[in-house]
């Protein structure tokens, strides 16, 4: 779960535009003695930087494995990560909970992989023939928004149905043993689940942005050493997205034994969502803000959270130049 690396000469520091438009170590200015804490889902950002032939990083980098983006909120709160992935949801939830955390960047990508499921003998035919049935959810992900978003364009909330949230293993466990009646999910959940005859309801394609925001601690900004260090890393993250772009079958290859799952069920999946938008990392932008803001407001309605939240308090621009330099 841990990795660290670090450069072998230690030089001054400079500014985070340089660092991110040179991502050579031998041009970086920045003292191998920072170190950048890192959060990481399974086969995440550390594979792909190093199939990329970029993980030679000029500072000490150390990726610790988390399986939610919720958690990843949770530590940058706790001071023991700098940066780290989520969906839009969980900053919502960090206004409501104080904690200290800042959206630095976007990743826009496909939503091909998130959809309501129903078993294989389920006469279900549309998201309102749920009214009173057992559906289960992840709570505070991308699945508990395009339930409520699916079930509002029905007339119905959450009350009409019997809602259970549950984590992707517990939930895909109680959908075999015909535990529930529907399940919105993402991910390998799907085909898995397909294979055993499950199908898909409705999509959430249409649903929900595909933007996914880079999260960082403010006390990591503030550092100097390390705000070089993240906007280096953002470079790198960059590059690594467009190299995964141009050799899907590469990835999709060593992907699939990191995580144990099928390489033709994560080719056929990274080629649906290839078709659907490219992925890559965007600074922050109005249009990125108010997409975050109608998820909170959508939870905020559906009482899902208590307050109406401002979510443009998370956001911080300060590394939309070096995102926008690195080539």
């Amino acid at each position: 779960m841990l990795v660290a690396t670090t450069a072998c000469s230690e030089v001054k520091s400079t500014s985070p535009a340089t660092i991110a438009a040179n991502p050579s170590p031998s041009k970086i200015a920045v003292s191998n003695t920072t170190q950048l804490r890192v959060a990481k889902y399974k086969g995440g950002w550390d594979l792909n930087l190093k199939l990329a032939g970029l993980d030679n990083f000029p500072y000490q980098t150390q990726f610790t494995e988390f399986t939610g983006g919720n958690l990843m909120v949770q530590s940058i709160n706790a001071g023991a990560i700098d940066l780290a992935s989520a969906s839009e949801i969980p900053p919502i939830f960090a206004i409501e909970s104080k904690a200290s955390v800042k959206i630095i960047a976007t990743l826009k990508g496909p939503t091909v992989g998130q959809v309501v499921l129903v078993p294989k003998d389920s006469t279900a035919k549309t998201i309102a023939d749920l009214k009173g049935k057992r559906v289960s959810y992840v709570k505070a992900t991308t699945a508990h928004y395009f339930l409520i978003k699916m079930l509002e364009k029905v007339g119905l909330t959450m009350k009409d149905i019997n809602a259970i949230p549950l984590s992707i293993p517990d939930g895909l466990s109680a959908f075999r043993k015909g535990q529930l009646d529907a399940w919105a999910t993402y991910g390998y959940s799907i085909p898995q689940a397909q294979k055993e005859g499950a199908r898909v309801l409705e999509s959430a394609k249409d649903i929900l942005s595909g933007n996914f925001v880079i999260i960082a601690s403010p006390n990591a900004i503030a550092d100097p050493q390390k705000k070089v260090a993240i906007a280096d890393f953002l470079c790198r993250l960059q590059k690594s997205q467009t190299w995964r772009e141009s050799n899907l079958k590469q990835w999709s290859k060593n992907y699939a034994t990191t995580i144990n799952v099928d390489e033709g069920i994560v080719y056929q999946d990274a080629k649906q969502g290839q078709q659907q938008r490219r992925q890559e990392l965007l600074p922050v932008s109005d249009a990125a803000i108010a997409s975050e803001q109608k998820v909170a407001d959508t939870f905020f309605q559906a009482g899902v959270i208590s307050t109406k939240v401002d979510v443009k308090q998370l956001w911080d621009s300060s590394f939309n130049e070096d995102i926008a330099k690195c080539q």
